[in-house]
């Protein structure tokens, strides 16, 4: 499939899609284009959202907007783009005889218009915090390896307002300098917001030279756990099947003839009749790859009901997000060359859902 990608786009998809998965879609939208254009393409998307000054303004309706939507109107009389017209009126933030206006109310002649634009913060600013279970696993003079926690974004982006990786480790004190877009420093792999589990991120310019070539030539040994609806067969197999964006839903993926190579190795490690416990080896690394995967064979991930999952295994699993998790992650130390292995435990809420699935009860 053709894909669009401007920093419009990233905007409204990040409008539209649930707000856990904003960033890792907003991530594929940037990754779609040459390396060397990505960052521009989230300065631009950050541009547009902070383009309205904050503050109260007031405006009256002239004779060439009579008859226009206030959506339209509005942009045009603010120089803003329709869409954030739209987000001010959906927030409550423009009214007409202190009386909220809908966004396709007729404008007429005379019309005064009270608009409140609220102070945002730049969707690319690092937010230095402690992020609550962002654990260290290896710090070494060259990279750290980290436990990201669920409903962690690895870097701020359009879209998302929640914790990041960069902001946490800022937290903890590490202040890493490399190349590239400051928001994304260090960063040379991903994973999910709903994801939690073992990620490295590097700390000098050496490391991430050599560890963002170690990912993109596929020597780092990537592998997941995951609980899947149902019982795959054959219990060990590899998916091999392009993934692209969804054709209805710009915020979803799907198996596509013309999206990009991907490929998943997997094998059935404890089947529980209901679902089953799998170790996933990815030897590419597509946004949402394992999801997309895994529901295409109509096994989606426990919990993930943006791709099909049962809501009911779900809520008798405790589980609020898809049960995936990095369980290791294996790579060439960026200076010796001596082989690396990290691995991560389960967090809480996928051990209690393992739990239910071992007792019988889901």
């Amino acid at each position: 499939m053709s894909e669009t990608t401007s920093g419009n786009a990233a905007g409204r998809a990040a409008e539209e899609m649930p707000q856990d998965l904003a960033p890792d879609v907003a991530d594929s939208l940037a990754d779609d284009l040459a390396a060397d254009a990505s960052d521009d393409v989230a300065a631009d998307a950050a541009g547009e959202a902070g383009a309205a000054t904050a503050g109260h303004r007031q405006f009256t309706v002239p004779e060439d907007l009579a008859g226009s939507r206030v959506d339209a109107g509005l942009a045009r009389l603010m120089d803003i783009s329709r869409s954030q017209a739209a987000t001010l009126i959906a927030e409550g933030n423009v009214t007409s005889n202190a009386q909220r206006v809908g966004k396709s109310l007729k404008l007429t002649l005379g019309t005064v218009l009270d608009v409140v634009v609220p102070d945002r913060r730049d969707p690319l600013e690092i937010v230095e915090e402690v992020v609550d279970d962002l654990l260290i696993l290896l710090d070494d003079d060259e990279f750290v390896v980290i436990d990201k926690p669920v409903g962690v974004a690895a870097h701020p982006s359009p879209g998302w307002v929640g914790p990041t990786v960069v902001g946490g480790l800022a937290g903890l004190g590490y202040r890493i300098s490399t190349s590239g877009a400051p928001e994304r420093a260090g960063i040379v792999h991903r994973l999910d917001v709903g994801t939690s589990g073992v990620m490295v991120v590097a700390k000098t310019e050496n490391a991430y030279t050599v560890l963002k070539r170690a990912f993109k030539e596929r020597t780092v040994d990537k592998v997941y756990h995951a609980v899947v609806q149902g019982l795959p067969d054959p219990l060990a197999g590899t998916i091999d099947a392009p993934i692209g964006r969804h054709p209805g839903h710009d915020w979803r993926f799907a198996v596509i003839e013309d999206g990009r190579d991907s490929v998943t190795h997997y094998e059935v490690l404890e089947a529980f009749g209901k679902a089953s416990l799998v170790e996933v080896h990815l030897e590419t690394g597509r946004t949402h790859q394992i999801r997309v995967h895994f529901a295409a064979l109509r096994h989606p991930c426990a919990g993930d009901l943006t791709y099909g999952a049962d809501p009911r295994l779900a809520a008798t699993l405790g589980l609020t997000r898809q049960w995936l998790h990095a369980r290791e992650l294996s790579f060439d130390h960026p200076r010796t060359g001596e082989r690396v292995t990290v691995a991560s435990e389960y967090p809480q809420d996928l051990k209690y859902a393992l739990e239910v699935l071992e007792s019988g009860d889901a």
